[in-house]
């Protein structure tokens, strides 16, 4: 057979008869094809058209910005429209490459954006991209301030904030540890064991009007085994003669109270912090991120200690308790069903309210304290209000669920790290991190909540995007 070779040159057709005759070729094609541009270069996938305001996403394809307004509009996703490929963030228009079209396709760009904007339902969808860009901008992180070199991670005013907190930290944890020494031997110390000084010190936790007969309890030194073994006819006997039947009655009553306890019933914040240290660092940092979880672990697993209290207090009932105790944090009593609408109201929609109300009934104890409390409560319930608001059209199960799932798992996580940890680091280290969690984090947590309202206010702060 004979070796058939073929060569290129034999190869060739002559179309100079197909330019002569083809006039479907614009002006602009002619300049196009001069400068090394081919139409299909700068065709749109959706409409096969000239690229119109041309919209480059993650995946490299490339649409008009009114053809991709149609898809999401139409199909409700974030994907490509050629590859199904999800694109994050928000796809802008590619400047150079609209540049470059106008450039050698005026007048197709043009007859099309004329087309175009007569169009009342592309004009609709080019209004809803240009809105949900708007909500994806108020999502983004903040961009950096301007004064920068200021109150940026490296300014020195940051450094300078840094270090004041660190030291306010320290100082107040010296300055209430020195105070806990002191509470400790009350409320941890068994009665049998409590000395003269501690039964003083005891009485004046009981206010002022007891300033008379601890003088007189001191001067006999009554220790804790006298004091266990005290009867109201021991009171008015000599030498104690407490004639005043209402002054009489309210220290028996404490005394038949520690009595029975064996101890001092911790009856504020810092003894309670005293005897509980673990668990008081627990609920400060879960009721903050997750006061409806915490509240459930209290009523399943601390039902007698912590949530009753909680919800008597939070919750208050019209109805004396059975103990005849005024004090509604001492009331074991089962709640009443009117107790128990309230706060089930107020758990699935406000649970920070229930918080605030149990702070606000310890005011006359923790006077600034409860009020940083209460502020924070107040932040915390505004920036689950702006999470919900910006989640709005976003809510699925799916990824109501994703949430929950993770955001159990980073509680869980975080508790398991602290419990592991508990007995490994010193307590000066979960004393700091009890009160920067108790007097700081509430600054965080304002700053949060205020930082949309100051880039809508003052948006010459920041830089544009």
């Amino acid at each position: 057979m004979a070796d058939v070779r073929h060569n290129p040159t034999d190869c060739r057709v002559d179309i100079a008869g197909f330019d002569e005759d083809d006039d479907d070729y614009s002006d602009d094609d002619d300049d196009a094809k001069a400068n090394g541009i081919s139409l299909p270069e700068v065709t749109c996938l959706c409409c096969y058209d000239v690229l119109l305001d041309p919209t480059t996403l993650s995946c490299g394809h490339s649409f008009c910005r009114h053809c991709l307004a149609m898809w999401v509009l139409s199909s409700r996703k974030t994907t490509c429209p050629t590859c199904r490929r999800i694109w994050h963030g928000f796809p802008k228009v590619n400047i150079s490459f609209r540049d470059l079209v106008e450039k050698h396709f005026q007048a197709d760009v043009a007859r099309r954006r004329q087309n175009i904007m007569a169009d009342p339902r592309v004009v609709r969808s080019l209004q809803v991209l240009q809105q949900a860009e708007r909500v994806t901008r108020c999502r983004a992180t903040p961009p950096p301030v301007q004064w920068y070199p200021w109150l940026g991670p490296r300014g020195f005013l940051s450094g300078v904030l840094i270090t004041l907190t660190f030291a306010a930290v320290v100082f107040l944890v010296y300055h209430w540890r020195a105070g806990d020494m002191k509470v400790e031997r009350l409320v941890k110390k068994p009665l049998g064991a409590w000395t003269p000084d501690e039964v003083a010190m005891w009485m004046e936790n009981l206010g002022a009007w007891t300033s008379p007969y601890r003088h007189i309890f001191f001067k006999e030194q009554v220790n804790g085994r006298l004091l266990n073994a005290l009867g109201e006819q021991d009171m008015l006997k000599p030498p104690y003669g407490i004639e005043n039947e209402l002054h009489r009655r309210a220290l028996l009553k404490e005394v038949l109270l520690v009595q029975e306890l064996g101890f001092k019933r911790p009856q504020n914040l810092w003894e309670y912090k005293a005897v509980n240290g673990g668990k008081s660092l627990f609920l400060l940092f879960t009721m903050t991120d997750s006061p409806r979880l915490t509240i459930l672990y209290m009523y399943f697993f601390d039902y007698y200690d912590s949530f009753l209290p909680f919800i008597h207090v939070s919750c208050p009932s019209a109805q004396k308790n059975s103990s005849g105790d005024d004090l509604p944090f001492r009331n074991l009593d089962s709640p009443d069903w009117r107790q128990w609408l309230s706060f089930t109201v107020q758990f699935c929609l406000l649970p920070y309210q229930l918080i605030y109300d149990f702070v606000w009934d310890w005011q006359d104890v923790h006077y600034w304290t409860s009020r940083i409390i209460m502020w924070h409560c107040f932040t915390l319930t505004l920036r689950e209000g702006q999470i919900l608001w910006r989640l709005r059209s976003h809510i699925h199960l799916r990824t109501i669920l994703t949430m929950f799932f993770c955001h159990v798992c980073i509680i869980g996580a975080t508790c398991f790290t602290g419990l592991l940890f508990w007995n490994i680091l010193h307590q000066f280290f979960w004393d700091c991190l009890f009160y920067w969690a108790l007097y700081f984090l509430p600054l965080g947590s304002t700053i949060m909540v205020l930082c949309p309202f100051i880039r809508e206010l003052c948006p010459n702060l920041y830089n544009q995007q």
